[in-house]
């Protein structure tokens, strides 16, 4: 580690000899004030103002606290002071912001430089002409976050202006970097004020077998000296241990006074080792501008290299298909009292639990996210789909070319990030040429990059690369088709069960918008079963199973989330982790089914719940696993072998709680034991247990950082004691601020330092002061012995406002599931026997809209029972065993059908209410003409189990409303199928 160490210290060295360019952190020593005033100028006195370190949201403490649509609003000053080294005369000077919440004035010495106004992208100033090397400097901002801020030039608002979705932590929220660099430069990727693109690193020709690729570099180069330049752009490709792997140059090329030119350069490169799921692989790449040779200007990029397809209704990752499974998060992420803006390990630590529990692809909601969680994501090896801004349907006009700008910068700013996979356009279905006018922005600034650009819904698009519905399944044969949001229940950590001290029965809980909670509030046993249930509809469609497939789903939300929320408390509770990241029993079961890439490559198994209970009590135990069978055993006694249900779920129905062990052990088709897992009745609690959920990189004195404190109610052997609710008090000695945690009950218990905790545990966050020391953290409670923790915080250098430690620069990396595997995802399991024409009781000139791959066409009979039918010619003869229909009014309306094949029956009954797709298993038949037939009138379903509470009317197939025809037969698709060949 130590040579490592000395060689990128070698070569920082070597190039700071040489080259012109530094970059500074800028987020230490700010100051803030909340409300207007007259700040702009150098010399205003700002001693009495409020010392920060950014990034810094000024209602910060609000989060969880207030409602979303109650977050404060107002003027907020930001202000800070800085010396730039003498030997930065006669060079340029940058400063880039990632981002602000919503609008802001910026001011240098005095001078205005710019208004950004659109609350979502980074973007960047010229300040070289305001600023005076070895001297002392200002910079000022007014950011205003009101909810209906409205653009100077056009009067309007911005669409993404939302108070159900973007919860408003207002300020300079995010990081705040410095340039410095000569008159001849790569340009920042920056397209707000500086219009310009930076570099730009992508690979192409992959090899991935054979582990090769030829890597890319393109930077735009700037000369802002008075004659030519005649340049060229050295490119040096390192690995994670700073091995140079490969080094490539450019031509020379002249640059003329005053002109931009974007230089290229390529090369093979062999033994590389491809970012994927899980495995955050980066590289290094230096691309370093030399004038007749030498040095003048280097930047490192961290990149990595991935090949993508997506064709067939598949997503393809590094040759091997993968399915997506995973969350759509709300793009704040917040924390409790501190809202978004958290230290970069803290972003790993949230997004690496994703992984953790198996999801591979986060799906940010409504906005881009900041460049920290991007990053975050590249280290931790998780997938994204990054939108642009937006709220819940096209527009036009200002609004639409708001939305186009917010691409283009994010694309510029991201396009080198490898786990954006998928670029966003909207959250609603837009246009065709609006889609295509997204498509060719990526075209210009990202036409390498390969990521799929697309919409929410675009199900019949001819330009999305990519789409689907949230809520329902959406399969096809062409572009992948993924849910981009499902299972909107919600139940907070605190509810175990029905058995369960403080119980909480399904459904109870006041109403939404008038409607009742009894269809999503849920405590945690319930919300994991139905997560299972409503994660079974798309893999029952997964690739494996036919020509046209789902390509997954992401579930709404990892964490809970201080947006819209429908329960008694003011923030949403959906999460399978709670505020905190505490894992919420819908984390294992996501954990179990999700671990492979289409179908799961190992064997897993949990046991819903816990086992401490009252004697007397009998309860339904669920098991969710992987297994073909499970057996349940209380204290080595079996209870049987548990029904399975979609999937991957085994209920036992009565259960008879003793004090001991409940073990579950899974078995194979063929009896073989191959998992097993348990739960033990704990002793009664006797003491408190404090714990360090540590950063890699120690507890930092800058001001910003923070320590994620666990505190735990434990019995005489140090387990958990799942059902403790205690009230823990908390004291703090030391260069800290207190932050707090929260629980269920008055403001959440956030800022306090007394709160309980729920299921035996809580967390809390204390923010490191700019002055290192010894901080010791105290836990009390009434009759159990208490818990002492002591942390140690390190300096961190800063000079004249001036850090050159970057945020999250040294994080590592995390390769914990490995490289892609070589090996297939799947095993086919049946095979569509492709439909040639078909012939109908009535309106047979749409009969072909029933198997034409499109969602939004159908084929309908005329309401008349006996024109009900429909038959299909296949392209050639097979032995049909399942038949997969999606139905209009698919969770409202069962259809009693009758299924022939050349004549005879092999399907007589009613079709299941679902959330998209029913498969039919009929008794096996060779033959070549399927009809399928509605037996009888049918009746209206009740469908309200499968209805997401949203305060509209959600979709239940195509926009015709056949629920009341009762002789009619709407098929949107029809499958028809014979077993995979062994």
């Amino acid at each position: 580690m130590k040579k490592i160490q000395l060689a990128l210290l070698g070569v920082m060295l070597s190039l700071t000899s040489f080259a012109q360019r530094t970059k500074y952190n800028f987020n230490s020593d700010w100051k803030v004030f909340i409300g207007d005033t007259t700040a702009a100028a150098a010399d205003f006195n700002d001693a009495t103002w409020k010392k920060v370190t950014l990034p810094y949201a000024w209602n910060e403490k609000e989060a969880f606290r207030k409602d979303i649509k109650d977050l404060s609003t107002s003027i907020a000053w930001y202000r800070k002071t800085f010396t730039l080294p003498a030997s930065a005369a006669g060079r340029k000077v940058f400063l880039e912001f990632e981002g602000i919440r919503q609008a802001g004035d910026f001011y240098v010495n005095g001078q205005h430089v710019g208004l950004h106004e659109n609350g979502v992208t980074a973007f960047g100033f010229d300040i070289t002409s305001l600023v005076k090397p070895g001297v002392e400097n200002t910079i000022a901002a007014r950011i205003d976050n009101k909810w209906d801020y409205r653009e100077k030039a056009t009067n309007q608002k911005f669409q993404w202006e939302d108070k159900n979705f973007n919860a408003n932590y207002g300020g300079i929220n995010k990081n705040v970097y410095l340039h410095v660099t000569g008159k001849v430069y790569q340009t920042l990727p920056l397209n707000s004020f500086l219009h310009t693109i930076g570099t730009y690193i992508y690979a192409t020709d992959f090899n991935i077998k054979g582990r090769s690729a030829t890597v890319h570099a393109e930077s735009e180069v700037n000369n802002e000296t008075a004659g030519p330049q005649r340049v060229t752009l050295e490119v040096v490709v390192r690995d994670i241990n700073n091995k140079q792997v490969a080094t490539f140059s450019s031509n020379n090329q002249t640059v003329a006074p005053g002109q931009s030119l974007v230089l290229s350069a390529a090369a093979p490169v062999q033994n590389l080792n491809f970012w994927s799921w899980g495995y955050g692989y980066l590289y290094n790449v230096t691309t370093t501008l030399k004038i007749n040779n030498k040095p003048v200007d280097a930047v490192v990029t961290r990149t990595g290299f991935r090949k993508t397809e997506f064709k067939d209704g598949m997503i393809y990752l590094n040759d091997r298909v993968i399915m997506v499974h995973g969350y759509a998060q709300r793009t704040s992420n917040e924390w409790p009292s501190v809202g978004l803006s958290v230290p970069a390990w803290l972003s790993d630590y949230s997004n690496g639990l994703m992984v953790e529990g198996n999801g591979n692809l986060v799906r940010w909601m409504h906005i881009t996210p900041w460049k920290q969680d991007i990053e975050s994501c590249d280290r931790v090896g998780l997938m994204q789909a990054m939108p642009a801004g937006d709220a819940e349907a096209d527009v036009s006009g200002t609004r639409w070319e708001q939305r186009k700008a917010v691409m283009r910068d994010a694309m510029i700013y991201n396009r080198n990030n490898p786990s954006i996979v998928f670029y966003e356009c909207g959250n609603e279905s837009i246009s065709e040429i609006h889609m295509g006018e997204m498509k060719a922005i990526r075209d210009q600034y990202d036409p390498h990059g390969g990521r799929a650009i697309g919409s929410r819904e675009m199900l019949n698009s001819k330009a999305a690369e990519y789409g689907g519905e949230m809520l329902y399944t959406n399969k096809s044969a062409h572009i992948p088709m993924w849910a981009m949001e499902y299972s909107r229940d919600e139940g907070s950590r605190k509810y175990w069960d029905d058995y369960t001290a403080p119980y909480h029965k399904d459904g109870d809980g006041p109403s939404h918008n008038g409607q009742s909670a009894a269809g999503y509030n849920r405590n945690m046993e319930s919300h994991a079963v139905e997560n299972v249930k409503r994660w079974y509809e798309f893999w029952r469609e997964r690739p494996g199973t036919g020509t046209r497939v789902s390509a997954g789903g992401v579930n709404i939300v990892f964490s809970e989330t201080n947006t819209h929320h429908r329960g008694e408390e003011n923030y949403r509770r959906s999460g399978e982790v709670d505020a905190l990241r505490i894992k919420k029993e819908n984390f294992y079961a996501h954990q179990v089914m999700w671990n492979g890439w289409v179908v799961p490559e190992k064997e897993g198994l949990h046991i819903v719940g816990h086992w401490n209970y009252k004697a007397g009590v009998k309860k339904p135990v669920y098991v969710i696993s992987t297994a073909d069978k499970v057996e349940l055993r209380v204290n080595g006694k079996s209870q049987g072998f548990g029904e399975k249900s979609d999937g991957f779920l085994f209920t036992f129905p009565a259960v008879a709680w003793e004090a001991g062990t409940i073990s579950a052990v899974g078995f194979d088709k063929n009896g073989k034991q191959v998992i097993s897992g348990e739960k033990k009745t704990t002793g009664a609690p006797v003491a408190l247990k404090l714990t360090n959920i540590a950063s890699p990189q120690g507890f930092t004195a800058d001001g910003q950082d923070l320590a994620l404190l666990q505190v735990e109610v434990v019995d005489a052997a140090g387990n958990r004691v799942p059902d403790a609710l205690n009230s823990i008090q908390f004291s703090l000695d030391g260069p800290a601020e207190w932050i707090g945690g929260m629980a269920m009950g008055p403001d959440n218990y956030t800022l306090t330092r007394e709160f309980p905790v729920e299921g035996g545990v809580n967390r809390a966050l204390i923010r490191a002061a700019t002055i290192a020391g010894t901080v010791t953290i105290k836990a009390t409670t009434d009759g159990l012995k208490p818990a002492t923790l002591t942390l140690s915080s390190k300096p961190f250098p800063t000079k004249n406002g001036l850090a050159t430690t970057l945020p999250g620069s040294n994080l590592p990396v995390s390769l914990v599931r490995g490289p892609a595997p070589l090996t297939p995802s799947y095993v086919p399991t049946r095979t569509a026997l492709r439909i040639k024409s078909a012939t109908a009781g009535a309106n047979t000139d749409s009969a072909f809209m029933s198997y034409d791959d499109n969602e939004l066409s159908d084929w309908v009979n005329d309401g008349k029972l006996e024109t009900a039918w429909i038959e299909y010619e296949l392209e050639r003869e097979g032995t049909i065993h399942e038949i997969t229909l999606k139905l209009n009014n698919f969770k409202s309306r069962s259809y009693p059908l009758r299924i022939t094949v050349d004549g005879k029956e092999v399907f007589n009954g009613k079709t299941p209410l679902t959330l998209g797709y029913c498969t039919l298993s009929c008794t096996p038949a060779k033959g070549k003409k399927v009809r399928i037939q509605l037996a009888a009138i049918s009746k209206e379903q009740n469908g309200t189990q499968m209805v997401e509470v949203t305060g509209k009317k959600l979709d239940d197939g195509v926009a015709r409303d056949d629920s009341k025809a009762k002789g009619a037969l709407s098929i949107i698709e029809a499958e028809i199928y014979e077993a995979a060949i062994k």
